[in-house]
């Protein structure tokens, strides 16, 4: 589904003309501005995946940042803002192929590490809290008491729960949202889908990290599902060459010069990868 129709950075004269503006001012770099007309990067037409690829300092995650701004998306995390973010933004533009969409969100790794990181925290306690189940389970296993109160019913429903139990079944019943379920990569898949919901414009900013191979074919696979049949529309940026290689994705190199749009098999980080293997190809047969 095609929300964004295209996004415009600051043309080459609003940018000269800023920063001839502030020629007297002490500041040493001027950051978002001289970045892309020195690409020949004027605009970006999306698609419904539409895929920034570039080494670091390229200016993709910049332009993903410009792009959530511009749209007022939804964030958690705090970004790389300049002095001078502001009177950049103001000078691009963006035009909207539809507006029905009902969601709007940027989802960077930064993010996804916070939420790792809580839920790490999360563990700690239950495992503080898996300690103390143990031993009210003896308790409660092998004590009688008395009904006196409410509180009491309580403990009679969980001393017949642990007397019909064994000790670990009572602390998994007991703990049933115990995310130790969870290996890192499986929390991080778990983030993207939690966050990325029906009819809604979703910006990742490299979402292969912290995700092995296997789990970013699984992110691939409902990221093309997501587009597909749930009209939502992704702008995304990765080197991953199984995100590169996702189904319909309009990708734009943004180490060529001028930026242009590539087929994947084209980047110089999937050939890495390509002529890697050919050289090995002996030991896969």
């Amino acid at each position: 589904m095609i929300y964004l129709h295209y996004f415009k950075f600051a043309s080459w004269k609003a940018e000269e003309d800023f920063i001839f503006s502030q020629r007297r001012t002490c500041y040493d770099t001027y950051y978002p501005f001289q970045i892309y007309p020195q690409k020949g990067f004027e605009r970006i037409d999306f698609s419904d995946i539409t895929i920034l690829y570039g080494g670091n300092g390229s200016g993709k995650s910049t332009a993903l940042n410009l792009i959530a701004n511009r749209i007022e998306a939804d964030r958690e995390t705090v970004y790389n803002r300049s002095n001078f973010f502001e009177e950049y933004l103001d000078k691009c533009s963006i035009e909207y192929a539809d507006t029905s969409f009902k969601n709007k969100a940027i989802i960077t790794s930064d993010g996804v590490f916070d939420s790792m990181l809580d839920i790490r925290n999360l563990n700690q306690n239950i495992d503080h809290k898996r300690e103390d189940l143990f031993d009210e389970y003896m308790q409660l296993k092998y004590t009688s008491f008395q009904l006196k109160s409410l509180a009491d019913v309580e403990k009679l429903r969980k001393s017949n729960m642990a007397k019909s139990k064994t000790q670990s079944k009572f602390v998994r019943k007991t703990l049933v949202n115990n995310m130790r379920e969870y290996s890192n990569g499986e929390s991080a898949f778990q983030y993207f889908k939690e966050k990325i919901d029906e009819n809604g414009i979703y910006i990742l900013d490299e979402p292969e990290n912290s995700l092995s191979p296997h789990k970013q074919l699984e992110l691939v696979k409902f990221l093309e599902d997501s587009a597909r049949f749930f009209q939502c529309q992704l702008i995304i940026s990765t080197h991953s060459p199984f995100l590169l290689a996702m189904k319909g994705a309009k990708i734009y190199d943004l180490d060529s010069n001028p930026v242009d749009v590539r087929t994947w098999t084209e980047l110089e980080n999937v050939r890495s990868y390509f002529d890697f293997f050919m050289v090995h190809k002996d030991e896969f047969e």
